[in-house]
């Protein structure tokens, strides 16, 4: 973790000593996302959870100036009242990228598509799948190289919640969640 802070401030100082930046279009280039951040999970049945941290990767492609495609990959870990929890997302969407009179700085909205896995400590959890709605900013500070803060919400159905050792059917878990992050953006090309 130190030395991803260490990294992330040095390439900010360079690329803050490079003079301004100026975004490109993102049509055809290809970029990839790093964000980390908190996340807010739905409580479940009998289930009152707290706020967790959660972590991205994933790939961008920039279709034209305003459309992209999406992929994360997203994990989201916290506590409740029936032990520690984790959801894995896997999902591919869309976004729409506004055009500013500053050029630095693209704000965007989007939503999607997701799988979710879901896992406790003390319970099996079903897989399922959701979708999601975001919108966030992209800020420039090279042509390649964008911080990003996003702000997510993932909408997916209640699934059971089995006890790991007996199997017994413990309640409905809720994988729905809010989350925002910040990050970078890496663009190729």
């Amino acid at each position: 973790m130190k030395k991803f802070i260490a990294v992330a401030c040095l390439v900010s100082t360079v690329a803050m000593g490079t003079g301004l930046a100026m975004a490109d279009s993102i049509k055809g280039k290809l970029g990839v996302t790093g964000k980390m951040g908190l996340v807010l999970p739905a409580d479940g049945d009998h289930n009152d959870t707290d706020a967790g941290l959660t972590g991205a990767v994933g790939l961008i492609y920039g279709l034209d100036d305003r459309f992209a495609l999406e992929m994360d990959l997203t994990r989201s870990d916290f506590d409740s009242d029936e032990g520690d929890f984790d959801v894995t997302n896997l999902s591919i969407g869309a976004q729409y990228r506004f055009a500013l009179a500053d050029p630095q700085l693209t704000p965007f909205v989007g939503g999607g598509l997701g799988v979710l896995f879901s896992d406790g400590d003390r319970r099996d959890v079903d897989t399922t799948v959701g979708a999601y709605a975001n919108a966030g900013v992209d800020y420039f500070l090279l042509k390649q190289l964008a911080l990003t803060a996003e702000a997510r919400l993932v909408v997916a159905p209640d699934v059971d919640s089995r006890d790991k050792w007996d199997g017994t059917r413990r309640g409905d878990f809720d994988p729905s969640s809010f989350s925002t992050t910040v990050g970078a953006r890496y663009f190729f090309n």
